[in-house]
């Protein structure tokens, strides 16, 4: 919920116990099945925000109306069960253009969210460090910016209708884009002293390989973190549980390297987030070798694959010597057919290999692992595919230094 209160260093807070409905469209480019899964995501992330869902709306549309998002007699409709049941915040599974958001807080009578407020909400409250608190800050009031006009509505914007008369609302709006645009300034400024700093330890750093947990949220990560380099990590079932950089020292065959844990993508990630997380997605950038952890038990973990991808793409780190790590392969539905154990480490249904396109056309260069990091299976198999790609990694460097 935006809150207006220049001096708070979060500028968006959380209620407690609320009721909530997730609204979507189904488009040409968005299919029914689709958009189904895309709503069980947004209902895991107001979870994950303590957030009830109590229904979901969806409404078949060509493109989103440009006033309202959905269409006058769904709007009416949901505006009917908001009243009856009143709720008390509605989530948009798509991000909102400012007047939309004053044009449904006005006939919905609640609390409007869309899909980047949500996960900048869940990033504000899962932020620890400093650097986390003033990146998730800078994205924050770059989200609220271009969408105060609507905290002043119960004001004037004109007085008496001359030309030249402004009223209270106009004033206060105007200084209330004042401070907000130096605040942007001056979190810019911290990020960049900030950066610098992360920038000289990633130096004295240097000699050491450095590995870096990539993927989608909550396939595993920071389970794996913990797992690998023994250490008291959170892990939890939860969309972004982890949002600062954890790096630790492991050793794993006498091979001593530098372990990161990075933030998780996901599907419509605000761009002025992935902007603010530069110094900790530099992390990934400056990475010898990289884990992609891939939920292989959920029905879309391709399409997380190539957004991964994508992102990677983005920071300039898709080149960088990859392992894919398919986890949860325990809670697969097992086929008839198995692929041998001596091939990748445990007994892998068919179906789950053949779905994963680890052997596909994009991917044949990367070594894949099928592992289950809470039960520990074929975490041996898989500390010895990273000792091999260090080694390899230790060789390359080892040339280049001799010519």
């Amino acid at each position: 919920m935006l809150t207006h209160n220049p001096n708070a260093s979060n500028v968006i807070v959380n209620d407690q116990a609320k009721t909530a409905i997730l609204i979507a469209l189904v488009t040409p480019r968005q299919p029914l099945a689709k958009t189904e899964e895309y709503l069980t995501e947004l209902a895991f992330l107001a979870d994950t925000w303590r957030l009830k869902i109590v229904r979901n709306f969806m409404q078949k549309l060509d493109h989103a109306h440009g006033a309202t998002f959905v269409g006058k007699g769904k709007l009416e409709e949901i505006a009917a069960f908001i009243k009856e049941e009143k709720i008390d915040y509605a989530i948009f599974d798509d991000e909102l253009s400012p007047s939309q958001v004053r044009n449904l807080e006005k006939l919905l009578s609640c609390q409007i969210l869309d899909r980047s407020l949500l996960i900048l909400n869940i990033f504000s409250m899962r932020a620890q460090t400093k650097q986390a608190r003033t990146q998730v800050a800078l994205a924050q009031y770059q989200y609220l910016l271009p969408r105060l006009t609507r905290m002043w509505t119960h004001l004037s914007s004109q007085k008496g209708g001359s030309a030249g008369m402004r009223g209270p609302g106009e004033k206060e709006l105007e200084t209330d884009k004042r401070i907000i645009q130096h605040k942007i300034t001056k979190l810019r400024e911290k990020l960049t002293n900030i950066a610098q700093q992360c920038t000289t330890r990633r130096k004295g750093r240097v000699d050491l390989i450095r590995v870096a947990l990539v993927g989608y949220t909550n396939v595993g990560k920071s389970t794996l973190m913990k797992l690998l380099s023994k250490s008291d990590i959170l892990a939890d079932n939860k969309l972004f549980a982890t949002v600062d950089a954890t790096v630790r020292k492991v050793v794993l065959n006498d091979k001593a390297f530098l372990l990161t844990d990075t933030v998780g993508f996901i599907r419509k990630l605000p761009h002025t987030l992935v902007a603010c997380f530069k110094s900790t997605l530099a992390e990934i950038k400056e990475a010898d070798l990289l884990l992609h952890i891939i939920d292989a038990s959920h029905d879309s973990f391709q399409e997380q694959i190539s957004l991964v991808n994508q992102t990677l793409q983005e920071i300039g780190a898709a080149t960088l010597p990859t392992i894919l790590v398919f986890n949860k392969v325990d809670i697969i539905k097992k086929s008839t057919e198995t692929l041998s154990s001596t091939s990748q480490g445990i007994d892998m249904p068919i179906e789950a290999v053949l779905r994963s396109g680890a052997y596909g056309r994009n991917m044949m260069h990367y070594p894949a692992v099928f592992i289950a990091a809470t039960k520990g299976l074929s975490i041996d198999l898989l500390k010895e595919t990273i000792t091999k790609e260090i080694e390899q990694i230790q060789l390359t460097r080892y040339i280049k230094a001799s010519y």
